[in-house]
């Protein structure tokens, strides 16, 4: 039947974290991820919902048929190459939000790992961003892109050749930065103090918001954290020992870890992964900040 408007606004209500973090990884831009969203929300206010049988599928299918047009368009247009733009996640949307935070969750996935996707056909990047970074089928993927499901492959498997032989965009590869963030996890539980060291790059940075500062001081197994360290002798310091709740999880799309007692996620752990180790890391810990993070636990 067809769903009502209001139903269908909550439902892409639920829905908005996750569709902006697939725009965002298409469009390099959150300011561009924003704008892709609310227009595809306008395409999905408008149409027929009858006999849709996966409708968080159907939501990432119209977002990414906007940020194709908008890729298509942009290429066109011959704009200004990423590079000369402000690296994406520090945009003036909104001059009470802490710039440091957003310039952390913009390098989750990297600024290399944005660049080699800028070089990448339209059709190419969005192939590859839905089926390497969001496990979406082919199959789903042929339509949006206009090609054979055959095709669709080709195209994903053509862009992931040109990102793998860029070594700037290695440390954003889906597989080695869990394959860094569980090494971490690993070490940090065991206590195994030289292994944290070697994981950390040597002028790492832990950021931590003040929520995360206060309960750190009384949980038993959490990392005692200020509201800054620098250097990895004081941050595997930090970490040694601890983190024994703590859970993989992708976070925006990249590798990280989360506190989720009973399935909720309570504070989150953002890394940045440059040179294949861990050079800075924040922990989440503000409820409304959680809320604003797109959490899939691993």
């Amino acid at each position: 039947m067809q769903h009502d408007h209001g139903w269908l606004a909550e439902r892409f209500e639920d829905k908005r974290r996750h569709l902006h973090a697939v725009a965002y990884r298409m469009l390099g831009s959150r300011a561009e991820a924003d704008d892709a969203v609310q227009d595809a929300w306008l395409r999905m206010s408008g149409a027929e919902t009858r006999g849709v049988e996966n409708l968080g599928g159907w939501m990432t299918t119209i977002v990414a048929r906007v940020c194709l047009d908008v890729l298509r368009s942009r290429k066109s247009r011959r704009e200004e190459p990423l590079e000369t733009r402000a690296p994406a996640g520090i945009e003036d949307r909104d001059a009470a939000i802490n710039p440091e935070h957003e310039a952390l969750l913009g390098d989750a996935i990297g600024l290399a790992m944005l660049l080699v996707l800028d070089t990448l056909d339209p059709a190419e990047r969005v192939a590859f961003v839905l089926h390497d970074m969001f496990d979406v089928p082919f199959a789903d993927i042929a339509p949006i892109v206009g090609r054979s499901e055959m095709a669709a492959r080709q195209l994903a498997s053509r862009a992931r050749r040109r990102v793998q032989s860029s070594p700037e965009a290695s440390d954003a590869d889906p597989s080695r930065q869990r394959e860094v963030v569980a090494a971490f996890l690993a070490a940090s539980r065991s206590g195994n103090f030289d292994a944290l060291l070697s994981l950390l790059d040597p002028d790492v940075v832990l950021r931590a918001d003040r929520a995360a500062v206060l309960a750190s001081a009384g949980r038993q197994g959490a990392p005692a954290v200020a509201e800054e360290l620098r250097g990895a002798a004081a941050v595997a310091h930090a970490f040694s020992g601890r983190a024994r709740g703590a859970q993989a999880a992708l976070i925006d799309g990249a590798a990280g870890a989360v506190w989720a007692p009973g399935g909720q996620p309570r504070a989150a752990f953002i890394f940045t992964i440059a040179g294949g180790r861990i050079a800075g890391i924040e922990i989440v810990f503000e409820p409304e900040r959680i809320l604003e993070l797109d959490i899939a636990i691993e």
